[in-house]
């Protein structure tokens, strides 16, 4: 149909041509660079892209920025793309319908389209930006026997917030065969929520690497393979990318092969995740780097102190993670007092701007100095500990303010 090895760049805003020209690439026809809504086909990071060797079986590039913040084009296979697809239905019970609720630029959301291809079955697309209650409308355009959806944490517990105060809405959200969570781990508290309204959760790992989850409940799908080398979680299987375009370098140093114990050559990815196997079954514990998973979206601790400490006064600031009960993990911000220094929210949105909303700090603390290495350096592990010192002392605080107005009630009343 078109000619091979020419990559194309095709705007997802346009969803006809978009599932067309998957559709073409998947049988073999021209690759395709999914672009965000928005972005300059001409721009020269594109062109750049599209000018770089490819190679063969090529099927799809798409851009992220990884665990380690810096961009990277992963290149995927035709048979990675379908090997995936069809795991991911065998796991599911079955092949049906996608409603597309993340951005088809990235892997988590052209995954649905390539199920639905694979399936032969219609996406239904929920509006950019969709609330619970719209995407929750939007599916009720799903006319399929099996129906399936994919989401980031932060969706599935305002889904549930919704769900829990409206019948109609859980009944909604129970009509899903598999809610399918990823990006960042589910905390226990919404798989808790999740079982006690019915809801058919699967948590799914898997990165771009893997042509998306490859992994459901800590499991392996299809012919995939997890081993922990060194602390690291590493997969093998038939979903694994050809590699990073323009990128040899880090291409070798992230996919390995080694021979196994009958002496046959396997390929590895190095995850970059920490993690172990109990029972059979992988928990991934953190990152082996210093990159935030924020709503699924990874962003790089060194990126956001770079950003900030261009602002004036902030050039000691040091970006931690913390805890956060909607995103999973939030940015925070530490700083040594400087009277100058320009005020917080400046700083924010400085961030926002050149990174995007998962970058931006949650809260930023002052403190005289402080605690360095030997060499200069901040010494994260201190800083971590303080600001956690730091943060039980305040929630107490809150908790004894709390106290104190019905004791001055009863006080009053007697």
């Amino acid at each position: 149909m078109t000619a091979h090895h020419v990559l194309r760049a095709i705007p997802v805003e346009d969803r006809a041509w978009l599932i067309a020209a998957l559709d073409d690439a998947l049988a073999g026809g021209a690759p395709i660079l999914p672009l965000a809504h928005g972005e300059d086909p001409g721009a020269s990071d594109i062109e750049e892209i599209r000018a770089l060797p490819l190679p063969e079986d090529l099927a799809v590039v798409v851009r992220t920025s990884g665990s380690s913040g810096v961009p990277k084009a992963v290149a995927l296979s035709r048979s990675a793309l379908v090997e995936s697809a069809v795991a991911t239905h065998e796991a599911l019970g079955g092949p049906g319908q996608w409603l597309v609720a993340l951005p088809t630029q990235l892997i988590s959301g052209l995954q649905m389209l390539v199920r639905s291809s694979v399936a032969r079955t219609e996406p239904v697309f929920a509006p950019e930006g969709a609330d619970a209650r719209q995407l929750l409308e939007a599916a009720e355009q799903l006319d399929h026997e099996r129906r399936y959806v994919s989401l980031v944490p932060v969706q599935l517990a305002r889904l549930l917030d919704l769900a829990e105060g409206d019948a109609e809405a859980a009944e909604a959200l129970q009509r899903f065969d598999a809610v399918l969570v990823g990006g960042q781990a589910v905390s226990l508290e919404l798989r808790r929520r999740a079982h006690t309204l019915g809801v058919s959760l699967r948590r799914s790992y898997g990165m771009t690497e893997t042509a998306g989850g490859c992994v459901y409940d800590g499991v392996e799908i299809g012919d995939t393979l997890v081993r922990i080398r060194g602390g690291e979680v590493q997969l093998a299987g038939p979903t694994l990318a050809l590699g990073y375009l323009g990128d040899e370098a880090q291409t070798d140093e992230r996919f390995i092969t080694e021979p196994n114990r009958a002496g046959e050559d396997i390929r590895w990815y190095r995850t970059g995740d920490a993690g172990e196997l109990l029972g059979g079954m992988l928990t991934v514990t953190g990152r082996l780097d210093r990159v935030v998973i924020s709503g699924g979206v990874n962003v790089s601790l060194d990126e956001i102190e770079r950003v900030a400490r261009e602002f004036p006064g902030w050039g000691s600031a040091v970006a931690l993670a913390t805890d956060h009960p909607e995103w999973g993990e939030r940015p925070v911000l530490v700083v040594e007092v400087d009277p100058a220094a320009a005020p917080f929210d400046e700083v924010r949105e400085g961030i926002r701007a050149k990174l995007g909303a998962a970058a931006v700090p949650e809260w930023a603390n002052e403190t005289e100095r402080l605690p360095r290495l030997p060499g200069g350096k901040p010494d994260l592990p201190a800083i971590q500990a303080w600001l956690q010192t730091l943060r039980a002392s305040f929630a107490q605080l809150r908790d004894d303010r709390a106290e104190t107005p019905r004791l001055a009630d009863e006080g009053e009343t007697e």
